[in-house]
């Protein structure tokens, strides 16, 4: 089943093309993957390695060694500047901050490289949305939720970005009656794709990028 062009969401691959078995989650192949299969964007992680650089990993441990204290080089991570660099001109990019400590450093690269097809800081941290803010209030702002009850900061926000399974239609409505564009993840089957689009939502996260892709277009 496909949809009609202009009731399509934005597609994005969850942490890249995540499904994919042959290249890891959260690596600039990945990410390539992700538009390869025809997604306008994805999602990815960034923590704060020892050394204080911006580092793309979802979890707070890597390879056996935490990631907050070890520096940047012996993570062998991707950095948020070559996601920048590679990509700011040819993907929308849900930036999702895991950390506090970076937002100086993200607002420095977003003005060097700064997201042509568009782009959301995220975070489940209203902190460090709200330093952002302060810093740049420019920088559209995503607020992450896993359960309704959660609080959002006190900024405005480009998008709210639930969890899908907490979203109903009437949920859609108020986050849109509030100003807010409405964002969700993670979505792996196809019929959810589809009820979540007849919600109105607005842009779309998927493990799956190959099936997000064959839903609607």
């Amino acid at each position: 089943m496909t949809r009609a062009n202009d009731s399509v969401p934005l597609l994005l691959g969850h942490r890249g093309a995540r499904a994919s078995r042959h290249i890891p989650e959260n690596t600039l192949e990945s990410f390539e993957l992700c538009l390869q299969h025809g997604c306008d964007g994805f999602e990815f992680d960034v923590r704060r390695s020892a050394d204080g650089r911006a580092v793309i990993c979802h979890d707070s441990v890597f390879g056996g060694l935490e990631v907050a204290r070890t520096d940047a080089e012996d993570l062998s991570l991707p950095l948020l500047e070559q996601v920048l660099l590679q990509f700011s001109t040819r993907a929308f990019l849900d930036i999702e901050l895991k950390v506090e400590g970076l937002e100086k450093q993200l607002v420095a690269a977003l003005r060097t490289h700064p997201p042509r097809r568009g782009f959301v800081v995220s975070s489940f941290l209203g902190g460090v949305l709200s330093a952002v803010n302060r810093l740049d209030a420019g920088i559209p702002l995503g607020f992450l939720y896993d359960q309704k009850e959660q609080q959002p900061p006190a900024v405005a926000l480009a998008y709210s970005v639930p969890h899908f399974t907490l979203l109903t239609g009437e949920f859609v409505e108020q986050f849109h009656k509030a100003g807010s564009k409405v964002m969700t993840w993670t979505v792996n089957r196809a019929e959810d794709m589809h009820r979540l689009a007849d919600y109105g939502v607005d842009a779309i996260i998927s493990d799956d990028t190959e099936l997000l892709v064959q839903a609607f277009r």
